[in-house]
């Protein structure tokens, strides 16, 4: 009995550790958005310096966050995981007493480090505190709900605590959480498991970073520099060049970072693709909106955040019907129907521009958030299909990446659109196109590479049954 009771007092401070520390890293990529207003105000930059701040987390967050799941699996998941939270919370509090816009970039770095490094291990603490299969489902369900409620309620909270306190607090308020999580991470006994000896792909994380980087370099300066500018030239060059480098190298390592093999399955790579797709599109449609309101209509860090709510509530509402549609539809059709509607969304919004009321603009946010959150559970069920229980954890990798990285793209995209147009609503107007086209785009992927699975398994039926 008393074992029973300590195995359960141990999932109770494993859920909540990893919880609380997954409330903090999510709340970080919409939390920010809100203070944009106020931080170029504070530290005298452009839309460049804003997109420099939002992605320098985003970037960081979506390079490393494989290698983070290798580290966890050598050193051990709890170390990896105390180190990671605490230098979030380090971080943060440099974040909230950045002087400058660099020192405030380089802190958001640092954020990103330690997020790649507990989110993974977050995971696999879960899987070992929670053995029986029914208990782990629920466990990363409670888990998943909290980082989608707090995406949510993001740009709410954050207009909240800069209306009472200032940019610097959406940071701040990290700290005494982080401390939290780690007091509780201190409680949870130090990992009894025999280090896996997992090879760490160096020349293929540095070859990811360099790549990725460079690309969104390019998109964030080709407005101010010039897109016939040497330096961008250099840069396209470059990044292509460490591109080609990145996926030469995962060829031939006998134990890569990515494992290239999971994308000769049509849906696994048609479910990556249409996640990165879903988050660049939102979060490059979050990150104009929090221009358009706080700079064209002059709204209030909290107006902006009540103004989002039609968006961001609708979300966790998509994200916990998903269970309930793939029960009834399966994936594929709802899946396309989502990514339709999204597209329709972003094209109800173009005539939101001029002197026309919030309501106009706001009309289409619910249908947008909703599906939003849908896309995610959904694209994740189609994908850990695909896979076997052995590489679960890398597929999972592998779909938390492409929406980091989607939604570093979305944020230099758009706000490249924006630099590159003398009005700002002409810019918009411009990347509700493109969310529109790449949403529809994604569908018709979709569409096209889960039929195969679909035929496969009415075959496997047909079979079954004879």
């Amino acid at each position: 009995m008393s074992a029973v009771s300590d195995h359960q007092a141990l999932q109770r401070r494993v859920l909540a550790a990893t919880s609380i520390s997954y409330i903090v890293v999510i709340l970080d990529t919409s939390i920010v958005n809100v203070a944009l207003g106020s931080i170029a105000n504070a530290l005298s930059t452009d839309t460049e310096g804003l997109q420099w701040v939002v992605n320098a987390y985003t970037l960081t967050f979506a390079s490393l966050l494989l290698t983070g799941g290798a580290l966890g699996d050598r050193l051990g998941a709890r170390n990896v995981y105390f180190a990671g939270l605490a230098l979030f919370t380090l971080s943060s509090a440099f974040c909230g007493a950045a002087p400058s816009l660099a020192s405030l970039t380089l802190a958001r770095v640092a954020q990103g480090v330690g997020a790649s490094m507990l989110v993974p291990c977050s995971l696999m603490l879960i899987n070992r505190a929670y053995p029986d299969a029914g208990e782990r489902s629920r466990a990363i369900g409670l888990w998943a709900g909290f980082g989608g409620a707090a995406m949510a309620g993001g740009p709410l909270v954050g207009g909240i605590l800069i209306h009472a306190f200032g940019w610097r607090s959406i940071f701040l308020a990290n700290v005494p959480v982080g401390l939290i999580g780690v007091w509780l991470t201190s409680r949870i006994a130090r990992d009894k498991h025999k280090p896996v000896t997992r090879h760490i792909d160096l020349a293929g994380q540095a070859s990811a970073i360099v790549a990725l980087c460079l690309l969104i370099a390019v998109l964030i300066e080709g407005a101010s520099l010039g897109w016939r500018s040497p330096w961008i030239i250099g840069g396209i060059t470059a990044g292509s060049l460490s591109a080609l480098a990145f996926i030469a190298i995962e060829a031939r390592r006998a134990h890569p970072m990515l494992p290239l093999s999971l994308f000769r399955n049509p849906t696994f790579s048609s479910a990556a693709f249409i996640s990165m797709i879903s988050a660049m599109t939102f979060y490059g449609l979050l990150f104009t909106l929090s221009l358009y309101f706080q700079h064209i209509r002059a709204y209030s860090p909290l107006f902006t955040g009540l103004a989002f709510l039609p968006l961001t509530a609708l979300v966790t509402i998509g994200s916990m019907s998903a269970a309930r549609v793939v029960r009834r539809f399966g994936v594929r059709g709802p899946v396309c129907i989502a990514l339709g509607i999204y597209a329709g969304g972003f094209l109800c919004m173009l005539g939101s521009m001029g002197n026309s009321p919030y309501w106009v603009i706001a009309l289409p946010m619910p249908a947008i958030g909703f599906c939003a959150g849908m896309i995610t559970p959904l694209a994740t069920t189609a994908l850990m299909n695909t896979v076997d229980k052995t590489r679960a954890g890398i597929a999972a990798g592998v779909l938390n990446s492409a929406r980091q990285t989607g939604a570093a793209l979305g944020v230099a995209l758009f706000g490249a659109m924006l630099a590159a147009n003398r009005q700002f609503e002409n810019g918009m107007r411009m990347g509700l196109c493109v969310a529109a086209l790449a949403s529809a785009f994604a569908a018709a992927v979709w569409w096209h590479a889960s039929r195969g699975n679909e035929e496969r398994a009415q075959r496997m039926q047909r079979r079954d049954s004879c």
